[in-house]
């Protein structure tokens, strides 16, 4: 056995033991496999081990790895500007970093040539933090509104955060329930075309906190893959 069949293992055994810990059934939970620096075969290992999603940061290294990687579910969780949309539309599967209503009309322009609804989540700053990405918690609804009310082929389908990466577990527990919290309070609002059935939260270092918090899609790399090497990027 590989040691990425091995670290897949020991991740799923850790997502069924902590989600069942908290009353919650492990098929809830999606693991997106975080490909970032990785090349295609040992992605396409870890596709062979039973990975059925995988998450990636940057266009280009969608673009780079598309046709050289087995058939998946493509997701692009990292910061996505308007003028790379064009390129990954008719590649992902869901787009977790919407976070503004510029990119969403792009979004939507690029998913009508192709005839596509394209699935969403809006990307929240939970923490505040000045480094992050995201809309503030405040305006998650308006922006939720504001996107289905003008956009045919866009569908929201929840929220995401990067949480801060520390050892603060109760920083982190904080950030996630505030996610989970602000998806319960514009479920409630029952909003045309707004669903809030995902909530994608925790990576390597804080899925098993994030699954305690309501995470239904967690993006794990390094916990997979090992470490990374950038010399290449």
């Amino acid at each position: 056995m590989s040691y990425i069949s091995e670290n897949l293992n020991s991740v799923r055994a850790e997502i069924k033991r902590t989600a069942e810990a908290f009353g919650r059934n492990p098929e809830d939970i999606t693991l997106i496999a975080v490909t970032k620096t990785y090349g295609a075969d040992l992605i396409n290992e870890s596709i062979s081990s039973g990975v059925t999603d995988i998450g990636e940061n940057r266009v280009q290294e969608v673009m780079e790895k598309y046709d050289s990687v087995k058939p998946v579910k493509w997701h692009l969780i990292g910061h996505l500007q308007k003028n790379k949309v064009k390129y990954i539309i008719d590649k992902a599967e869901l787009i977790h970093s919407v976070e503004s209503f510029d990119l969403a009309k792009e979004i939507d322009r690029q998913a009508k040539k192709i005839d596509k609804i394209q699935k969403v989540l809006i990307e929240v700053n939970v923490s505040g933090e000045e480094s992050k990405f995201g809309v503030l918690p405040m305006e998650c609804e308006k922006l939720c509104r504001d996107i289905a009310e003008n956009f045919e082929n866009v569908k929201i389908e929840g929220l995401m955060t990067v949480a801060p990466y520390t050892d603060d577990t109760q920083l982190l527990r904080n950030v996630f329930t505030g996610l989970r919290d602000l998806s319960a309070e514009i479920a409630s609002k029952n909003i045309k075309n707004v669903d809030m059935n995902e909530l994608s939260m925790g990576m390597t270092n804080d899925y098993q906190l994030a699954i305690e918090c309501g995470a239904t899609m967690v993006r794990v790399g390094t916990g997979i893959f090992g470490k990374r090497d950038y010399t290449n990027r």
